[in-house]
C-alpha cells in the first residue's frame, strides 16, 4: 500500500483539497461549497484554531483529512475523517484514524475521542471499527439533508482502550 503519514496541512495543498471535494460524496462535506482553487485554500485555512486538521499522505501524496475538533474540559474530541475515492477500500483511512487517534492520546492528552458516521455508511463504520473505536450507539435523526433525515452511528474510543 506505501507508507501512510500525516502531517500539517500546508496552502500548497489546495489543489489536492479541490479534487478531493469535487467527488460527488463529498460536495456537502465542509461547510461551504469547495469548487475553486480559493475555497480550497480557505478549507485550509479554516482549521486554524478550532483544533487540530492533518493531512493524510500516502507516498507523499494527499489522499485525505483526519481532524479531532470540539475538544472541550473533560479531555473529549470530535473525529472526522475523508479520503479521496481512488484510495478508499485499501486502509487507509482506518490506518490515518488510528494514527491520529494515537497522537491525540499520547500528544494532545485527550481522554475520549467521538466520531458519528450515517447509518447507511458502512463504509465509514468499518474505518471507525478498525481505528479502534467501539460502537455506543444510534442517535435517530440527527443529520438532516436535501430533505431528509438519516441517523447516526456515535462511536467512541478511550485512551484506556
Amino acid at each position: 500500500m506505501g507508507q501512510i503519514g500525516l502531517r500539517e496541512w500546508r496552502e500548497d495543498d489546495a489543489p489536492a483539497v479541490l479534487r478531493a471535494f469535487r467527488s460527488p460524496d463529498m460536495a456537502t462535506q465542509a461547510s461551504w461549497p469547495v469548487v475553486t482553487l480559493q475555497d480550497a485554500v480557505g478549507w485550509i485555512a479554516s482549521w486554524s484554531g478550532v483544533g487540530h486538521a492533518f493531512a493524510v499522505t500516502l507516498g507523499g501524496r494527499v489522499v485525505g483529512n483526519v481532524a479531532v475538533t470540539g475538544i472541550d474540559r473533560h479531555d473529549n474530541g470530535w473525529v472526522s475523517y475523508w479520503t479521496v475515492p481512488e484510495v478508499r477500500g485499501r486502509g487507509v483511512a482506518s490506518a490515518a484514524t488510528a494514527e491520529l487517534a494515537r497522537w491525540a492520546f499520547g500528544e494532545r492528552g485527550l481522554f475520549r475521542l467521538e466520531l458519528g458516521h450515517r447509518t447507511d455508511n458502512p463504509a465509514s463504520c468499518r474505518v471507525a471499527t478498525k481505528a479502534g473505536f467501539r460502537p455506543e450507539g444510534v442517535e435517530r435523526g440527527k443529520l438532516h439533508y436535501d430533505g431528509i433525515r438519516y441517523d447516526v452511528e456515535r462511536h467512541a474510543r478511550l485512551a484506556t482502550d
